[in-house]
């Protein structure tokens, strides 16, 4: 059974940082794509960050390009995701997921539907 289990999330100031971790089990990371998502209430989910197979290649959301960077330990099984600067509006519940599509294209970066699993989530408050 694929479990991603998210942790790291907390309520901290404008300005702070946070590590989030994604633990996986139930599959091999190194094959897979690995992403995080965020959803703030009454808002859709929406796209923030990804790592593919191979750790040189991550794209982010311009909203968080220059703060946030994510990154994987395949060892460990692990992804992360970096959070420096922390603001208001990044307040959001993150998820990470993870996509098997190959060749994993930039087109499918952002769209969730075509990731395979989720995780549960982790809030992240950032209070001003």
């Amino acid at each position: 059974q694929v479990q991603l289990v998210e942790s790291g999330g907390g309520l901290v100031q404008a300005g702070d940082s946070l590590r989030l971790s994604c633990a996986a089990s139930g599959l091999t990371i190194s094959n897979y794509a690995m992403g995080w998502f965020r959803q703030a209430p009454g808002k859709e989910r929406e796209f923030v960050a990804v790592i593919r197979r191979s750790a040189d290649n991550t794209y982010y959301a311009d909203s968080v390009k220059g703060r946030f960077a994510i990154s994987r330990d395949n060892a460990k099984s692990t992804t992360y995701l970096q959070m420096n600067s922390l603001k208001p509006e990044d307040t959001a519940v993150y998820y990470c997921a993870a996509s098997s599509r190959t060749p994993f294209l930039s087109t499918y970066y952002a769209r969730g539907s075509l990731y395979d699993y989720w995780g549960q989530g982790t809030q992240v408050t950032v209070s001003s």
